[in-house]
């Protein structure tokens, strides 16, 4: 299965937010400019001129926060899941079933809408993240946290 245009749709879409804590999401996204850059042997001045006038896209803070659970549950026997924690967050989205077959614009854009807004479910059902047993309304809660119990859950 591909997903291209899913991608190239979130990468598209710029990510807003509305929880102050959660701009450290859109800097890391935007931060992984900087090391394709440097992974290209891009110039430092060359990849500020290109990218910092961009906003970050809902791909490049999936990605990025990706790479976060990663460093964080690292674990040598399980491999890199950097993959997996990003696939968790298109399924918690309700965009799985969206590969380049089903593709479909205006569902993916309501459900962006929705994640962007907070108008999902309290127990972050929509979001990123669903924490079954949730003692906190997650539409009012830092993304960050949200991942971390998401992840105590879990795993």
């Amino acid at each position: 299965l591909s997903y291209r245009k899913l991608l190239h749709h979130l990468h598209k879409t710029e990510f807003f937010y509305s929880i102050p804590m959660d701009g450290n999401r859109a800097e890391d996204g935007m931060g992984l400019r900087y090391r394709f850059g440097y992974e290209c042997s891009l110039d430092r001045r060359a990849i500020a001129s290109y990218l910092d006038n961009l906003p970050c896209s809902v791909l490049e803070m999936m990605v990025a926060l990706s790479i976060r659970c990663e460093e964080m549950m690292e674990d040598p026997e399980a491999g890199d899941r950097t993959g997996l924690w990003f696939w968790n967050m298109i399924v918690s989205l309700n965009l799985g079933s969206m590969d380049d077959q089903r593709f479909d614009r205006v569902y993916t854009n309501d459900i962006l809408g929705r994640f962007l807004n907070r108008k999902y479910a309290p127990n972050g059902e929509g979001g990123l993240f669903t924490v079954r047993n949730s003692r906190y309304d997650l539409r009012s809660v830092e993304i960050w946290y949200q991942m971390n119990w998401y992840l105590d859950e879990n795993f």
